[in-house]
């Protein structure tokens, strides 16, 4: 009983200390603009990540379509629960009728059902203010809100939250290998977070080390200069809670936010 105590008091002592309850979080609206910045010049090599609702096509990865702010894949199941959010909201909109081609379509790469017109209809959905919104809210449900929960658990700043969200964004948290989950359990082997009495730098390096481990097991994924050259920059920096101005590299552009 004493030593559960003190173990519990030690670990709540860390976990205050490191991410007290006051402290900026990747939730802060401009540390999240920051983080959609960063994600989008990876994804859509710019920073105006606004201008990416519209934006579809087939990047040969295997997941069929991807598409929107986040990347939402008709292969992976986020753009058929986008697709009917979005009809929940707006009954008959120009993507509903896609609906059972979508629920066919995942899991797979295939257009069957989609082709030729699903692009054209996604541009043209992306004029509705109401498909931009199902947009932001299935991003912070899936991807962002369960990555700042995760980090600020995890006693991790701003810089680790968003570590967590760009793992997220791009892996899932399925349970394949390379999944969210797993890439953190491999990095928990190796590093504990602050929560549990470790060191930031040293665990985010784990981390990292785990996240980039699973981007070379998919050939489409291999190229992993959204880790080196840019959140292991601001991990050397000691930028753990992301203050601008930012310099970093993606694919071997450069980018700014001052």
């Amino acid at each position: 009983m004493t030593g559960a105590f003190t173990a519990a008091s030690f670990f709540g002592f860390f976990r205050a200390s490191a991410a007290p309850a006051t402290a900026t979080g990747l939730d802060d609206p401009a540390k999240k603009e920051i983080a959609m910045q960063l994600v989008s010049s990876a994804e859509n090599s710019s920073l105006d990540w606004k201008a990416q609702y519209r934006y579809i096509e087939d990047i040969g990865d295997g997941r069929g379509y991807t598409a929107g702010i986040i990347g939402f894949c008709s292969g992976t199941g986020d753009m058929l629960d986008l697709v009917e959010l979005y009809t929940d909201r707006v009954p008959g909109n120009v993507l509903a009728p896609y609906l059972p081609a979508l629920r066919r379509v995942d899991g797979t790469d295939s257009h069957e059902g989609l082709d030729p017109d699903f692009p054209r209809d996604w541009r043209e959905a992306a004029r509705d203010s109401a498909f931009r919104q199902a947009q932001n809210d299935e991003r912070d449900r899936v991807y962002f809100d369960p990555a700042v929960r995760q980090g600020k658990s995890d006693g991790l700043r701003v810089l680790g939250q968003f570590c967590y969200y760009d793992a997220l964004v791009m892996h899932g948290d399925g349970d394949d290998p390379t999944s969210f989950r797993n890439i953190r359990k491999r990095a928990l082997r190796k590093a504990e977070p602050p929560a549990r009495g470790g060191d930031e730098v040293r665990y985010l390096d784990a981390f990292l080390d785990a996240r980039v481990w699973a981007m070379k097991q998919e050939e489409a994924h291999s190229d992993t200069s959204r880790v080196d050259t840019a959140q292991r920059v601001f991990l050397r920096q000691g930028n753990l809670d992301l203050d601008p101005p930012l310099d970093w590299k993606v694919y071997g552009d450069s980018y700014h936010i001052g």
